[in-house]
């Protein structure tokens, strides 16, 4: 399915990133300060989404609504990078009625470990809670098609990749959000005398 499908698929159902912005709001997961983000950039403002994804019934709302966009590929099982993803992997494979499996850094490396495999031409989307740069998840891409596996879609609950589309397969979310984000030379929040915090999974 070609991209400009899957963006009408989400026209389809406009009030999923409404009610996605919702409940980050009401479940405390829109932070601002100044913050250190995976990515090395510094941002003003942060979505944790471990506290939108803290109550199963959140989690559950959000996997359905993104396991909604992706359906129409037909996907045989949802790998996601631990540890951001796999709470939504997992919800968004339960949708789906679809195995899960996650990959996991060992040595600063991405590995299919705990006896997960993936077979030749088994067709995969990567999950994702957040996606900013896209690192992790082409680096989790990376991993299921070098185990055979074919990639065919990336989702995320929320895209903060500014427009920069990291990907070249569909890339449907719930929710897009563009807070500006400074490299840490060019901070004006350091350069106020600001330390940032580092809230994310890799902290």
């Amino acid at each position: 399915m070609k991209r400009a499908e899957l963006e009408t698929l989400a026209a389809a159902v406009p009030d999923a990133g409404e009610e996605t912005l919702g409940l980050l709001r009401s479940s405390g997961a829109l932070l601002d300060g100044h913050f250190l983000l995976s990515s090395g950039l510094h941002s003003p403002r942060y979505v944790q989404c471990a506290k939108l994804l803290e109550l199963p019934v959140r989690a559950r709302r959000v996997g359905e609504r993104l396991a909604a966009l992706l359906r129409p590929l037909q996907l045989d099982s949802i790998v996601s990078p631990a540890l951001g993803g796999v709470i939504i992997g997992h919800e968004v494979a339960s949708a789906l009625d679809v195995p899960f499996r996650f990959v996991e850094r060992r040595d600063g490396a991405m590995e299919l470990r705990r006896g997960f495999a993936l077979r030749n031409g088994e067709r995969v989307a990567v999950v994702e809670d957040v996606v900013t740069t896209g690192k992790s998840t082409l680096e989790a891409a990376a991993v299921a098609s070098g185990h055979g596996a074919e990639v065919v879609a990336v989702g995320a609950i929320l895209d903060r990749s500014g427009g920069r589309r990291p990907f070249t397969v569909p890339f449907p979310s719930l929710l897009t959000l563009d807070f500006p984000t400074w490299a840490a030379a060019e901070c004006p929040l350091c350069a106020a005398g600001g330390k940032p915090e580092k809230p994310g999974s890799r902290a």
